[in-house]
């Protein structure tokens, strides 16, 4: 009985001491597991040191104005965009300086002789449907329509003027409204969002009450409405422009104070601030020479971005006849000569070109913008 137990028992002993074996080895897999693991996160808290350590000595060592220039050239899309819009303003701007051949709105006079396609559609006594082309030859006292030459690089439109001397002066006219409204509108919502966040109560809810007022307007009836009065007056072009710049103004300035006043509102409790109030200073001197200031970072991006809308805003009302007029250049009233069939078809050097510029102006300044608020983020990495 006894020699029938022994192998069982050895055969107990074995697979036992085989399970201590594997648990012994699983044990020190996991310990050696544990300890890389240990290691890697060691190593990667140390690069994160480093980094920050890095960034912080950079920081220190070149000054913050440098650090965030050098992040926002690291982009090639800031660069893309500060590539075009230097030449938008070198064309619009220093182009009528160089190429004074033509003026804004000089006609061209020379008599010509064209042969004009009307389509027409003629119905036979079968009722089918046949289109024709009537072709008429006139001699014009313009040149008007006039193909792209050597004198007109982008030739004629329908009055005789030079197109490609008007986009330089149509951008000249949209890049300086552009800038205009986004200073007033800048110069407006830093007062009032300056004033609703660091006032508070019922200050605040007055101010943000107005502004909900100005963004639930339905602008285009407005500006319908005003278009109509403005005609009304008789004004010059010259004087149309700049009530365009204060209407565009007056609905544009809300976003602004809204991005002050959130901004205000997380500043004002900071501890400078309590030190501004235990020296005595007056409440004006504490918004606008110590918050405001603090707000520039996210008041530049803001700007940048809201040129290419002010550009796309001032397109839109030029083309449906509520900004600039004839005799002036308007990258929107150069498009709005698509609306003739014959235009839209068979002269597109009238009207894409514009529409070209207004896609390059806005790009550009979003494109910009963007890498200003990458560069100007403290959490930015290089």
């Amino acid at each position: 009985m006894q020699n029938n137990n022994e192998p069982t028992n050895k055969l107990e002993e074995l697979e036992s001491a085989c399970e201590e074996t594997k648990i012994s080895s699983i044990a020190k897999k996991k310990q050696k597991l544990a300890q890389d693991e240990d290691l890697l996160e060691n190593e990667i808290i140390e690069e994160l040191v480093e980094e920050d350590t890095t960034e912080e000595a950079t920081y220190k060592e070149i000054g913050p104005k440098r650090l965030v220039l050098r992040r926002f050239f690291r982009s090639k899309l800031s660069i893309v965009g500060i590539v075009m819009i230097v030449s938008l303003f070198l064309f619009s701007f220093l182009g009528p300086v160089i190429y004074q051949k033509w003026g804004e709105s000089t006609v061209d006079r020379s008599s010509t002789v064209k042969v004009l396609e009307t389509p027409h559609t003629w119905t036979d006594e079968e009722g089918n449907k046949i289109q024709v082309i009537e072709e008429l030859t006139i001699i014009t006292e313009i040149n008007s329509y006039a193909d792209p030459s050597k004198d007109h690089l982008l030739g004629t439109d329908d009055k005789g003027m030079d197109v490609f001397v008007r986009l330089m002066y149509g951008g000249k006219i949209s890049l300086t409204i552009g800038f205009i409204v986004v200073i007033l509108e800048t110069l407006i919502g830093i007062v009032l969002g300056g004033i609703s966040g660091y006032f508070g109560g019922w200050v605040d809810q007055l101010i943000m009450r107005i502004v909900d007022i100005f963004n639930c307007i339905p602008t285009l009836p407005i500006l319908l409405i005003a278009s109509a009065v403005i005609d009304s007056w008789n004004l010059d072009a010259d004087t149309r422009i700049y009530i365009l710049m204060v209407i565009i103004t007056i609905f544009s300035w809300s976003g602004v104070a809204r991005l002050v006043r959130g901004q205000i509102l997380s500043l004002r409790e900071q501890e400078y601030i309590t030190a501004t109030e235990v020296m005595g200073l007056s409440t004006w001197r504490k918004i606008f020479k110590h918050l405001i200031p603090n707000v520039m970072p996210q008041l530049i991006v803001s700007m940048t971005l809201g040129l290419g809308s002010v550009i796309l805003y001032e397109s839109t009302l030029s083309y449906l006849g509520l900004g600039v007029q004839l005799p002036k250049a308007a990258w929107g009233t150069m498009i709005a000569t698509s609306n003739d069939p014959q235009v839209l078809n068979y002269h597109l050097n009238m009207w894409l070109p514009a529409g070209f510029m207004i896609v390059i102006a806005v790009l550009g300044f979003n494109f910009v913008g963007d890498g200003l608020r990458d560069a100007m983020d403290p959490k930015a990495k290089k």
